[in-house]
């Protein structure tokens, strides 16, 4: 079974650099930053559940914002990679219960990030039975992203981490450069930092399978 600790990367900061710390939007999307990138592990749990009522307090003002939908799934899906093994396995479906919520919603979200957490679930998540995970929807959501934001850092990071899944290191190392390239956004230093170190590691790793 494909080990669930990979999930944590999946909430890597995707939506742009426009949120201000003083929306309930921003307050998730910070707390959630400064969980990731400036907290050991030992102290993430507790954080990332704070982060989960403040994210369930903020669906219930606004039930019908894809917005917060997105960020709660982000939320969970990060605690399940902090989490781990097979009971995070409720939380990944939690987090892709959010996603389809909010793609009903507004699938352009946030520049389609609700394709791009679906998409990186189904590559990321066991197959049948025993949970959802399936290398063909994963790629179609993936590629839906990318047609919303197809010059974004995470839209191209995590479709170059489906490739690297599949073995095709040659088109990964494409998106990782694209992502690379991708403009710094407003408002998000820690985001753009955690997520370019992220990159930086893949790129190394695809040059050594391409050697």
């Amino acid at each position: 079974m494909k080990s669930i600790n990979i999930f944590i990367c999946l909430t890597l900061l995707l939506v742009p650099g426009l949120l201000l710390a003083n929306t309930e939007l921003g307050k998730l999307q910070l707390g959630w930053a400064n969980a990731s990138y400036k907290l050991h592990a030992n102290n993430q749990e507790k954080v990332f559940e704070k982060l989960i009522k403040q994210a369930n307090y903020a669906v219930k003002k606004q039930p019908k914002s894809a917005e917060i939908l997105i960020w709660r799934g982000i939320i969970k899906s990060s605690f399940a990679g902090i989490k781990g093994g097979l009971s995070a396995l409720s939380l990944i479906d939690e987090s892709k219960s959010d996603f389809e919520q909010a793609l009903s919603i507004d699938a352009n979200a946030l520049a389609g990030s609700a394709y791009t957490s679906l998409g990186t679930l189904y590559f990321k998540a066991p197959g049948w039975p025993i949970s959802f995970g399936d290398a063909e929807k994963a790629e179609l959501m993936l590629k839906k992203a990318l047609l919303i934001n197809p010059k974004g850092i995470d839209s191209n990071y995590f479709y170059a981490e489906f490739l690297r899944d599949q073995g095709d290191y040659r088109q990964a190392k494409k998106y990782l450069l694209k992502a690379q390239s991708s403009a710094k956004r407003p408002n998000r230093p820690v985001a753009d930092m955690g997520r370019q170190d992220d990159i930086s590691q893949a790129l190394l790793e695809v040059d050594d399978e391409l050697k």
